[in-house]
């Protein structure tokens, strides 16, 4: 399965080493998540490289509310599942609803995802 991890990232006004902690946390579980033979997908990793290019930008505004989240959504809507991370996040929950409102599967531990097949 293609499974999104998500959970806490820039919430609550995170500064960086607390953003750098979480998307590594993030980061674990994908690894843990590939290593039962899953394909994980973290919508941070890829909006954070267009973020950069965007923040070179004489326009580029708010480069996180242009990017992150609506990259975030799109991805979300690609994936068979997701893992949600403890934490609180707005913009995970709002992943969240979309797997939860789609039927797919919703899970919070690695530990309760199976093998693939």
């Amino acid at each position: 399965m293609w499974i999104m991890v998500a959970g806490p990232y820039a919430s609550g006004g995170a500064d960086a080493p607390t953003r750098a902690a979480r998307l590594a946390a993030m980061n674990r579980a994908a690894l843990a998540l590939f290593r039962r033979g899953h394909i994980p997908v973290i919508g941070v990793n890829m909006a954070l490289p267009v973020i950069v290019a965007a923040q070179g930008r004489d326009d580029a505004g708010d480069a996180y509310a242009e990017v992150m989240q609506p990259l975030s959504l799109a991805l979300a809507e690609r994936c068979d599942a997701i893992l949600r991370l403890p934490g609180e996040s707005a913009g995970a929950d709002e992943e969240l609803a979309r797997f939860e409102a789609a039927g797919k599967p919703v899970f919070r531990a690695v530990e309760d995802i199976p093998p693939a097949a």
